[in-house]
């Protein structure tokens, strides 16, 4: 039987694993509070971060392997960056699009503030 591949959800301060077939929830993961989760697959490690803190899990089991509170940086969002981004097209192209939406946007704003 191939095996079928997982998707990983944050939210509410969780990450929770879904078949991407069945969409059978596999596991679920209590972070903390019910603040927002992002959540990167990057090899064999899956990174989540909530509320200023980061945390690595297996992403076959959801145990956790490591947690840093990142201390002095606060509570704000945490964006992740990892060599499966980059690996991946779909986000390479989003991105793309997304810096000449605002390379567009600049270039109007600097034309309408000089005439």
């Amino acid at each position: 039987m191939p095996h079928s591949k997982i998707i990983y959800l944050g939210i509410k301060g969780s990450v929770i694993a879904m078949d991407a077939a069945t969409g059978q929830q596999l596991w679920t993961v209590q972070l903390k509070s019910s603040d927002f989760v992002q959540v990167v697959l990057d090899g064999d490690n899956l990174y989540a971060t909530t509320q200023g803190e980061i945390f690595c899990l297996d992403p076959k089991t959801g145990e956790g392997r490591w947690h840093n509170e990142l201390k002095g940086f606060g509570l704000g969002l945490v964006s992740i960056a990892g060599e499966c981004i980059a690996a991946n097209p779909s986000l390479l192209e989003t991105e793309k699009k997304r810096r000449r939406d605002q390379q567009s946007c600049d270039s109007a704003s600097s034309t309408s503030a000089a005439g």
